[in-house]
């Protein structure tokens, strides 16, 4: 059975009929959270929102006024889900999200074209593909592209479009030996009714359920943005399609213009001013290193030099690494003295250092651990790890000294 998507691939708004409505439950992923959505599973007379398939992401729209947030196929029939019941029987006008649609029809039909044509010039079969949200990718069984053949791609299939090649659709049934000559990667299981073909004129017939433009013209333009390793020898070469080009370009001029801005230099000059940016901030970075471990040299000597010192030594820098406080404690005798050492956000997220007789940072590691609400471990007198929160630093260090005062008095 065809859908009316799949007879009109154009069409708007379609009036027909409610046959079913049961309740159900739709799982999907919001803001990379799992969420199971309660509504019901609605099946039409027919329908013009196409339920996923042959690659294709299904179609959103509405029925009467209430969304449609999933369409799929169950045999023969399209099952949409949605949040709130419809009477059964009742007429209802059905309502297309074109922009949805009509982009991925020029992404489907693009598929099929690139798919066709690196076949017939470099011999590269499509073993699968892709329409993201942004960007489409096609499998092709070769390990590698060259740039030469990308290039004679691009414009082999630009050229096509501009030729207004037409696009048509074939019902065959399915002992028809005509079907024995279209380009497939087979029927599935659950396949029902007339095998549909995607005839793409004098270049490509290709069995497909999904919904194609009915002129290569109407893909505007195709941009091939490269390619990248795939899976078992195989390459991706990415694409995009129509509209999605003109957004391309125009999020790609947004973005030269803000260089522009923050650079102060013309569009030709980006790389080099970026490359010096880059060196520029590795020699601060190289400078900046310097001059901590110096300043760790300096706070240890500043401390061992004090004749008031006592048994704990506490300090906290807002910047600073592991290495930074590994230097203090190294130039601290930490046999004698117990280190309690911060660096990060006083508030905030950090890093932490507790250095000094190994049993004693053995025994009060793990309370530091908890009252930073963090994560590390300790051994040989190290114990040191990062922390959720560095708010409760200075109980931390009222907790060490009045641990080392007492412990000190009791020796005493």
């Amino acid at each position: 059975m065809a859908f009316q998507c799949q007879r009109d691939c154009y069409m708007k708004e379609f009036v027909t009929s409610v046959v079913s409505c049961c309740p159900a439950e739709l799982k999907q992923e919001v803001n990379g959270k799992k969420e199971t959505l309660k509504g019901f599973n609605v099946q039409l007379q027919d329908t013009i929102l196409f339920p996923e398939g042959g690659g294709q992401p299904d179609d959103h729209g509405l029925i009467g006024d209430v969304p449609v947030l999933r369409v799929t196929r169950q045999g023969a029939e399209a099952v949409h889900f949605v949040r709130s019941p419809l009477e059964v029987g009742q007429e209802v006008q059905v309502k297309l999200d074109w922009e949805r649609r009509f982009d991925h029809m020029q992404q489907h039909s693009g598929q099929h074209l690139i798919t066709a044509l690196a076949d017939a010039m470099c011999g590269y079969k499509t073993t699968s593909w892709e329409l993201g949200r942004q960007r489409s990718t096609i499998e092709l069984d070769t390990p590698c592209v060259k740039p030469s053949q990308l290039q004679a791609l691009e414009e082999a299939v630009n050229e096509k479009i501009r030729a207004h090649v037409p696009v048509t659709v074939q019902l065959l049934s399915i002992d028809d030996p005509a079907v024995e000559k279209v380009r497939s990667r087979g029927l599935p299981d659950d396949h029902a009714g007339p095998i549909r073909i995607i005839d793409i004129e004098g270049i490509d017939a290709n069995m497909c359920c999904g919904t194609h433009i009915s002129n290569l013209s109407h893909l505007q333009v195709i941009k091939l943005l490269g390619t990248e390793k795939g899976k078992k020898n195989k390459t991706n070469l990415i694409f995009l399609a129509g509209n999605r080009v003109l957004k391309y370009a125009e999020k790609s001029y947004s973005t030269e213009r803000s260089l522009v801005s923050l650079l102060k230099t013309g569009p030709d000059d980006h790389v080099e001013a970026v490359d010096k940016l880059q060196k520029s901030v590795k020699l601060l970075q190289k400078t900046n290193l310097s001059l901590l471990r110096d300043m760790a040299v300096l706070i240890a000597q500043s401390f061992k030099n004090d004749p008031q010192r006592g048994k704990v030594f506490s300090f906290h820098k807002k910047e600073g690494d592991n290495e930074f406080m590994n230097i203090i404690a190294n130039e601290i005798n930490t046999e004698e003295t117990l280190v309690f050492l911060t660096v990060g956000e006083e508030k905030g997220p950090g890093l932490f250092l507790l250095a000094g007789p190994s049993g004693l940072v053995a025994q009060l590691g793990p309370r530091v651990l908890e009252m930073l609400q963090g994560k590390g471990a300790g051994k040989n007198g190290r114990f040191q790890g990062k922390a959720n929160s560095l708010a409760q630093r200075e109980e931390v260090q009222a907790f060490l000294q009045e641990y080392c005062k007492h412990h000190t008095s009791e020796e005493e």
